[in-house]
């Protein structure tokens, strides 16, 4: 009875070790027949611990390997929510991110148990892949000739044949993993030097009279979260929010104002709208965290401080940032900052960020565009659509939204709605489209130009697998010179984009847009 708990626990050791190196670092792979495959670091496992001798060092590898698992379960989540890996360098600030936004979606509750059952999860892979480990290490130490006849047969089999039937049976799933992250820390480390180099390279930063032909027009970039081209071409989505496009189209048109469309492509997907926002005004490729950070230590030309220099009022109207943000301000260099607390909203809160769209715009108009005879230019931060998606709001008539008290009367706007996060998601993008386009219809000016931008995709379980980054990008403008001077940019006329319109990478727009409505230098001598 001993000899067979002894087998037993030998054979539960090396099958837990076993799983733990062939499970996948991704939900598209994860199958039980992924299980079965030859992991290619247990042939390496085996060697190593052939040559291992000492407890502590066993002990070592089990705790490596339980962290190892942890790594493919954190992957996972990123992969679903943000299309890549984890990074170690730079992503444990978006767990705690992760935290907040589980917080402000579920409850302080389920964002504590979440944590709770992570840390658990860990504890006890750590409680059951160590003593595995050393189970398999006293079975190899007790079968050396048996431990290295599997070993080489192990080794010609990964060789020889990789598939039977067209499956695989090889897997190399923490061994990618292992080299995917190693290579990830060390490409970290040098970016660092790299990036430097291109925030110094700034072409645009002596110009002396840039976005001339933008004098006296007041310049709004709306950011709307979450509008990815997914919205626009997933048929499910499109349904709900092509319409909103094609109708706005026309009635931007018969307020006087035409509209332009193309695609950008996003340097995040999911989340990190923050991102975005640097890259769009930065004119820079910011795609992680730490490239974030080194940035808003920097100096660099943003848009921001190009039209502050021209002789805009430059504004931030921001209803997610909850305090004061010197650094940001000192890098993008905006005159004011306006967050919740300055938008002074009385109303119930609503979804994610607690301001419906409608109220933000109908706040910028208010105490912004309409306080000043200096041309503002604004970016604007739309939250409405993002994750978790609630019920959007109904339009209100712009004279009755006043402190946002006309919201407290409407049933259900705070709450999450219905199980099918789709078809939220499309209502949630529609709602706040509809609010920019009767933003610009209801009080037309001739002299407002609007560039309206979806700052990146949702996340994968609305979109889809193999999603691209890519977002739509539109101009609005009731002066026709202002949308000739884009007309090379080979943009789709109105606000839905043709699937062949050009696709830009994101931080390629501060340089067209300033050269496009910048008097080249001999007329700027002439003037």
């Amino acid at each position: 009875m001993p000899g067979i708990r002894a087998t037993a626990w030998s054979v539960l050791a090396g099958v837990l070790v076993w799983c733990a190196l062939a499970l996948p670092a991704s939900l598209s792979e994860l199958s039980p027949a992924a299980l079965l495959r030859l992991p290619v670091l247990a042939l390496v496992l085996v060697a190593v611990l052939l040559v291992v001798r000492t407890r502590a060092a066993v002990v070592a590898l089990g705790v490596a390997l339980a962290l190892v698992v942890v790594l493919k379960v954190v992957d996972i989540g990123f992969s679903a929510a943000l299309n890549r890996q984890f990074h170690l360098a730079y992503d444990v600030a978006n767990l705690w991110r992760g935290f907040d936004v589980l917080a402000d979606w579920k409850g302080l509750a389920w964002a504590v148990g979440a944590v709770a059952a992570l840390l658990v999860g860990a504890a006890v892979l750590v409680i059951v892949l160590v003593p595995a480990m050393l189970r398999l290490s006293d079975v190899i130490t007790r079968h050396r000739r048996g431990a290295v006849t599997l070993l080489l047969v192990g080794v010609v089999g990964a060789v020889l044949g990789t598939q039977v039937r067209g499956a695989d049976i090889v897997s190399t799933a923490t061994a990618t993993l292992v080299r995917d992250h190693a290579t990830s820390v060390y490409a970290d480390y040098r970016d660092a030097s790299v990036f430097a180099a291109e925030i110094a390279d700034q072409p645009l930063a002596g110009q002396s009279r840039p976005l001339g032909d933008l004098a006296g027009k007041d310049v709004l970039i709306i950011f709307v979260e979450s509008y990815g081209r997914s919205s626009l071409t997933d048929p499910e989505l499109a349904k709900t929010v092509a319409p909103v496009l094609t109708t706005g189209t026309s009635s931007l048109a018969g307020a006087g104002f035409e509209s332009r469309s193309g695609w950008l492509t996003s340097p995040t997907f999911g989340g990190e709208s923050w991102l975005a926002h640097a890259t769009l005004q930065s004119g820079l490729w910011v795609d992680s965290g730490r490239r974030y950070e080194q940035l808003l230590g920097a100096e660099r030309v943003t848009l921001t401080r190009a039209f502050g220099e021209a002789g805009w009022r430059t504004s931030f109207v921001m209803p997610s940032v909850q305090g004061d943000w010197p650094a940001g301000q000192e890098f993008y260099g905006f005159d004011e900052l306006y967050g919740a607390a300055e938008l002074g909203y009385r109303g119930p809160p609503h979804g994610w960020g607690g301001i419906p769209d409608q109220y933000t715009l109908s706040w910028l108009q208010r105490s912004v565009l309409s306080e000043t005879s200096t041309p503002v230019m604004a970016e604007v931060s739309l939250v409405s659509s993002h994750n978790p998606w609630p019920d959007p709001p109904p339009l209100l008539p712009w004279d009755e939204i006043g402190d946002g008290s006309a919201y407290a009367c409407l049933p259900g706007c705070a709450e999450e709605g219905p199980d099918d996060v789709r078809s939220q998601y499309a209502a949630s993008i529609a709602y706040s489209l509809k609010s920019v386009i009767s933003f610009v219809v209801e009080r037309p000016d001739p002299d407002l130009v609007v560039v309206l931008v979806g700052d990146h995709q949702p996340w994968r379980y609305v979109t889809g697998e193999d999603p691209s980054h890519d977002v739509p990008i539109t101009l609005i403008a009731a002066d026709p010179a202002v949308v000739d001077q884009i007309t090379g940019w080979g943009w789709t006329p109105g606000m839905m984009p043709d699937p062949g319109a050009p696709v830009w990478r994101m931080d390629t727009v501060q340089d067209r847009f300033i050269r496009a409505f910048s008097a080249p230098p001999e007329v700027q001598q002439q003037q």
